[in-house]
């Protein structure tokens, strides 16, 4: 069954996840995702228990609310491709706490049902680069996550998730999650300058466990490889070139 925009944003509003599925769903996938991807979290005991709170996660893959869904206790909303909720699976992302946004400039009907999620005292995550970086490295945090916050009195859960963006069929591999300390909003106006503020302390969290994950010698090695080859490619074919 297919649902309108309106009717999509109509649910997510008043009803949210439903909790047997939901629940059903989580611990089918935890499961499954822990046997095949091998995945550690660190850090959960720092996102409330209860209460408004908003996630702030990198963003390099398909699959990372998958994982910050299954890791934590308590129901997690997030933001989905409208286009993904055109089809019979409409009803389905809805019930497991997405809702649709139509990408490319401000979609205020998303923005209520961020806001009216948070006003219920749930969770929701929404991934401040605004769109997956898949090249090396983060994106520029976007400052709407932190001005949702601010608007709602909830806190921002910066968090790091590594591994995702490599992936070897058909899930990632040696997926790594860390939850960093919550930035309160107290105090805080929702405009742009307090919410590039209270951005800015959550973003550096990320970046900094991110490094770290780069600079792991796995990662420096497989670096110092790949320049070694590049350099040896490049001697080759100067080599050619001069003979």
């Amino acid at each position: 069954m297919t649902v309108t925009n309106a009717e999509a944003h109509q649910i997510a509003r008043e009803k949210g996840v439903s909790g047997p599925l939901y629940y059903v769903v989580k611990y089918a996938a935890a499961l499954v995702f822990r046997i095949l991807c091998g995945f550690t979290a660190t850090g959960k005991e720092k996102v409330p228990k209860k209460g408004p709170v908003v996630i702030v996660p990198n963003h390099k893959s398909f699959w990372d609310p998958f994982f910050v869904a299954i890791v934590l206790r308590r129901p997690v909303h997030f933001m989905g491709k409208a286009e993904h909720f055109d089809g019979p699976m409409a009803q389905f992302f809805l019930r497991m706490g997405a809702f649709p946004v139509q990408r490319g400039g401000s979609d205020e009907e998303a923005l209520e049902t961020a806001r009216a999620i948070l006003r219920r005292g749930d969770a929701l995550a929404i991934f401040p680069e605004g769109t997956r970086v898949r090249e090396e490295g983060l994106g520029a945090p976007k400052r709407g996550a932190a001005r949702l916050a601010i608007e709602a009195g909830a806190p921002l859960v910066p968090t790091t998730i590594t591994g995702t963006e490599k992936r070897r069929w058909p899930l990632p591999r040696k997926v790594r999650m860390v939850f960093g300390d919550p930035v309160p909003v107290e105090g805080l106006e929702a405009t742009p300058e307090d919410a590039a503020l209270a951005i800015g302390q959550a973003w550096p969290q990320v970046e900094q466990e991110y490094a770290k994950w780069q600079a792991r010698p796995g990662v420096i090695v497989a670096s110092a490889a790949a320049i070694g080859l590049g350099a040896l490619v490049v001697s080759k074919r100067r080599k050619r070139i001069n003979d």
